[in-house]
């Protein structure tokens, strides 16, 4: 842990004010400096979408048979070196 500093990203304003909307900085969270129990990191992995907890619920599951394709039975993948599409048939919902 560190010592609290000024957020380098708001600068002590906290956020931004658009209108009568105020938006939190998302550095500093709102509070305008950063550190000690606050100490930015990097923000949690997140699971990838078959893994999430929502298909632990009978009524979901039930009505979407492909975690994958979510019942499209085809998958996209972006390739974003060689900046391609490709969209093939799910492998989760291909018979065997």
């Amino acid at each position: 842990m560190t010592d609290s500093i000024t957020c380098p990203e708001c600068d002590v304003r906290r956020g931004m004010q658009l209108g009568r909307l105020f938006l939190a900085c998302r550095f500093c969270q709102g509070r305008g400096w950063v550190g000690a129990e606050h100490e930015p990191g990097p923000p949690p992995e997140r699971p990838p979408a078959w893994e999430h907890a929502v298909w632990s619920d009978p009524a979901v599951a039930s009505a979407m048979p492909c975690r994958y394709s979510m019942g499209t039975q085809s998958v996209a993948h972006v390739d974003e070196e060689s900046r391609s599409l490709a969209i093939m048939a799910c492998p989760g919902c291909v018979p065997t």
